[in-house]
């Protein structure tokens, strides 16, 4: 049985986790305090999870999502995601994160600064402009569901969303792309990292993410990205 390490055990990572779990994979998720305040979450997601410290995660997943926003000075267990696949799930959001000048100025995506924080790691962008929450407003039941489960379809069915996956690691894009499908959504590579400013917040492909697109839309809102007036 896979086993996928989680790290943040928010909106992301926790929804994250349960889907997951409907596709068949164990869950280790860990918080930035300790397994014993997971207890709770880990009863609601059922068997195959359970919790553990952040270290213990990384070691047990055999790839691992990172559901937090990047800080400089964060304190990951680089040991035990060495040599890894770790989906970086975040976006560089100024009113929560503040200001970086490499990423505002264009020089770095904040997922190259992911890389660069864990050097013997394969970063891989994912999940990143799907909700993680409730669609708002509400309009039908099924708008309470997060995205990733109102929003994923059958492989060949004509309304399937697809989502996007940047990486410099043609091994991690693989992976990626067969999580995506085994959840429910089709592919698009916009690799490599350098690329991943594509999807950031306040580009057509985050602002049109509410209700998805397929293939065809995305690659074509990727494409359409101004370059000038989006980072991260």
């Amino acid at each position: 049985m896979t086993t996928i390490g989680i790290l943040g055990a928010g909106q992301a990572g926790s929804t994250i986790a349960r889907a997951a779990l409907a596709a068949g994979y164990d869950i280790a998720i860990a918080n930035s305090q300790n397994p014993q305040a997971l207890q709770g979450l880990v009863r609601s997601l059922g068997r195959g999870a359970r919790s553990a410290w952040a270290a213990e995660a990384a070691a047990a997943g055999d790839f691992v999502v990172l559901a937090f926003p990047y800080r400089p000075d964060d304190q990951l267990p680089a040991a035990e995601l060495a040599g890894k696949i770790v989906l970086d799930t975040n976006n560089y959001m100024t009113w929560r994160d503040g200001n970086y000048p490499e990423i505002d100025s264009g020089l770095r995506t904040v997922h190259e600064l992911r890389q660069e924080q864990l050097p013997a790691s394969k970063i891989a962008k994912a999940f990143s402009h799907i909700q993680h929450h409730a669609r708002s407003p509400i309009r039908v039941p099924s708008d309470n569901l997060p995205g990733l489960f109102r929003l994923a379809r059958p492989a060949g069915a004509p309304d399937r969303k697809a989502l996007s996956v940047s990486s410099n690691y043609p091994d991690a894009v693989e992976l990626v792309t067969r999580l995506y499908d085994q959840l429910g959504f089709d592919t698009v590579d916009n690799s490599p990292l350098n690329e991943s400013w594509r999807s950031a917040p306040g580009s057509p492909a985050w602002n049109n993410s509410i209700d998805g697109q397929t293939r065809g839309q995305l690659i074509r809102n990727l494409e359409r990205a101004p370059q000038e007036r989006v980072r991260g």
